[in-house]
């Protein structure tokens, strides 16, 4: 904290006045406090690795907040620093694979986007089937649901019949670390002539918060003599 003694000598050294009104001290020119230098953080791209440097104590820092802050982003942080301000010591930033939901694909990229980017589970065997099989470029609306849709498709060795596309379904992306378990979530799967398809999310968003309650979960196990010595918190 500066006394009026400081605020006297940089008003003569810099030419700033400290004038007095109604009894409070004002300067003449904006004066600007000297932040406590900190380093950048470090960034890993999975959980291991971040696991791997608090364990080590490489830098000894003696308490630190691991905060996880989306499904892809976890931060270390100090506790205040002078300046009342955390060090973000490192941070993990997840590299996932890229699917805009929401978007249509043509039958061959829809394909491989589901097969590399998507967890394998009963509701992709079923999508995979009726795309990969699609005999005609005429998607039809059926029911008067608004939602069911039908396609020719081949469904045996020599037999091709209307398909009734699948909806909504259960899938699993890849949307955040691998060290964890994929959240599965509802999706609106569409498809329109040409053939292409497309999936909307339909779970409002609940998946973030699986995945996160996820990684706080394998953060807290993998690092739990720390937390028990206390060097180290882990929230979400």
């Amino acid at each position: 904290m500066f006394n009026r003694d400081s605020l006297e000598f940089l008003a003569q050294s810099g030419k700033t006045e400290v004038v007095n009104v109604n009894g409070q001290q004002y300067a003449t020119h904006q004066l600007y406090k000297v932040a406590e230098p900190t380093p950048a953080p470090l960034v890993v791209r999975n959980l291991s690795g971040l696991v791997d440097y608090l364990k080590s104590e490489f830098d000894k820092q003696a308490h630190l907040l691991v905060h996880v802050v989306s499904p892809t982003q976890v931060s270390v942080v100090s506790s205040y620093n002078n300046d009342f301000n955390r060090r973000e010591i490192i941070k993990a930033e997840a590299l996932l694979p890229e699917y805009r939901y929401g978007a249509f694909y043509d039958s061959e990229d829809f394909i491989i986007k589901l097969q590399s980017g998507f967890v394998s589970n009963e509701d992709r065997t079923k999508l995979l089937k009726v795309v990969g099989n699609i005999k005609e470029e005429n998607v039809r609306q059926v029911g008067d649901d608004g939602v069911s849709q039908s396609v020719v498709a081949k469904t045996g060795v020599a037999t091709v019949e209307d398909v009734k596309v699948p909806n909504p379904v259960l899938l699993a992306p890849y949307r955040t670390f691998i060290e964890v378990k994929q959240p599965e979530s509802a999706f609106v799967f569409r498809m329109k002539d040409g053939p292409s398809a497309a999936l909307f999310e339909a779970d409002g968003g609940a998946w973030r918060n699986a995945a996160i309650e996820a990684v706080a979960a394998y953060l807290s196990d993998e690092l739990n003599e720390l937390i028990t010595a206390e060097h180290v918190v882990v929230i979400a």
